[in-house]
């Protein structure tokens, strides 16, 4: 029988049955849809947030579809909870009494010191389990003087945090904008204000393009549209390395919940590999639904018994000390491209790619090539003989340079059969960093804007 690893998760004190929440947003307006998440698997929900009730417009929405794949990237310019408070908090009371082991944390968004601890203390009656102070919506609320207009202005953030840490009873996460040149400021800023924990990223300050035929930027509203958020997969990379940024800094220390393009299992699995206590989705439940949690908890599951884990914390920050800065990188460590001619189809997208987008390293045919005019190498570009044939690309089989490839992995990358081109260590016996030579006083390359 499989084994089955501990998922239950404290992040910052709030405790939930597994990592995977809910992200404050549409999925999580409203108690009936909470509940069903909450049936359907999920360990917590952040509720969509809360403050004075606004006005939305139509529309609102407006996606980025790449290669085939619809929303790969998700423009919105929704605000915060446009129901009355008083509403909102009766379907939180309704929702805690009913799945009393499930994390239900309040997202919370106003303005004045008086108005967060009136805020807090009504959403702490319903029985939540925390609080995420909403300082990253770039849209709406910023032009307000809240949202991202707080987390990109750190003294006004440390203060902020630091009311809210005096009023509230339960564990207080800070939700950062990625909208800011050094996420460590807002970070640095919202330890220093007393916060349990930290959440991101929000969504990225974007328009997602223009109607052509109207010429208005989208999504249209009547005649006029303006910036949004951007999320969905598109995001993960840049979420990806602000969690990590600060999951490796000492003066951070507090625990993250993750956010930004989680789609699946091991989308989640990075983000926790990275420092992520928690992962939070949305953009992903807006396409796919609720149900997909039930695959994300099973392969989640599956990976942590691969891996011999007994429970998720086990995998959560296994990453963090691998990612470093660019001076810490080895220089003695190569790579070189191999193609395997039984999977290749003889497409030749790795040709142009290498001699259009990186190092003109790949030739065809049976002749030696001719290397370009820069080349480290001198002479031709030996071919291998007897000629390379392909299983199924015959005499189109590209071949590499091997003296000349410099391991960028573009072909690899550009190539449309899996493990066809792949990436082969080749022992250098030299291991250093650029620090290194920095420290040793060989930083100097030949050929610098002082000499000739």
């Amino acid at each position: 029988m499989r084994a089955v690893a501990d998922l239950t998760t404290d992040c910052a004190g709030i405790k939930s049955p597994n990592p995977f929440w809910l992200a404050s947003a549409p999925p999580t307006n409203t108690g009936e849809q909470v509940m069903r998440a909450f049936d359907a698997g999920w360990g917590g929900a952040v509720w969509k947030t809360l403050g004075n009730p606004i006005v939305n417009v139509t529309s609102r929405f407006g996606a980025v579809d790449y290669a085939g794949r619809k929303m790969m990237g998700l423009n919105n310019i929704e605000l915060i909870t446009d129901r009355p408070l008083e509403v909102n908090l009766r379907e939180m009371r309704e929702v805690k009494r009913r799945y009393p082991k499930h994390a239900l944390i309040a997202s919370l968004m106003t303005e004045s010191r008086e108005d967060w601890r009136v805020l807090i203390q009504k959403v702490e009656d319903t029985g939540c389990d925390g609080l995420e102070l909403n300082f990253g919506c770039p849209h709406g609320m910023c032009e307000r003087g809240m949202g991202s207009s707080v987390g990109q202005e750190p003294k006004l953030l440390e203060e902020i945090t630091r009311w809210t840490k005096e009023f509230a009873k339960t564990p207080v996460l800070v939700k950062l904008t990625p909208n800011i040149g050094d996420i460590l400021e807002p970070g640095e800023a919202a330890v220093k204000g007393g916060c349990d924990g930290l959440s991101l990223i929000n969504t990225v300050k974007s328009l997602i393009g223009v109607d052509l035929d109207k010429m208005v930027p989208l999504p249209r509203v009547g005649a006029r549209s303006t910036n949004g958020g951007y999320c969905g997969p598109a995001v993960k990379p840049i979420a990806l390395h602000l969690v990590a940024a600060l999951a490796r800094e000492k003066s951070i220390g507090v625990p993250i919940s993750g956010i930004g393009g989680i789609s699946n299992w091991r989308d989640a699995a990075e983000f926790i590999a990275l420092g992520s206590s928690s992962v939070q989705v949305c953009t992903a439940v807006m396409h796919h639904g609720y149900r997909i949690v039930e695959d994300m908890i099973d392969g989640l599951n599956e990976f942590l018994d691969s891996q011999k884990m007994a429970s998720v914390r086990e995998l959560q920050g296994r990453a963090v000390s691998s990612f470093v800065e660019w001076g810490e990188l080895d220089l003695g460590y190569k790579l070189i491209a191999d193609i395997d001619p039984k999977k290749c189809i003889g497409c030749q997208l790795c040709v142009t790619a290498c001699w259009d987008g990186a190092h003109q390293c790949i030739f065809t045919g049976p002749s030696d090539g001719v290397r370009p005019p820069h080349a480290h190498t001198h002479g031709p570009a030996t071919a291998p003989k007897p000629q390379v044939m392909g299983l199924l690309a015959g005499d189109r089989v590209p071949w590499i340079d091997e003296p000349e490839c410099v391991g960028c992995n573009l072909c690899a990358l550009v190539c449309p059969v899996d493990d066809c081109i792949t990436m082969r260590e080749v022992e250098t016996g030299k291991h250093e960093t650029w620090n290194d030579r920095v420290k040793e006083g060989r930083d100097k390359v030949p050929g610098g804007i002082h000499e000739g």
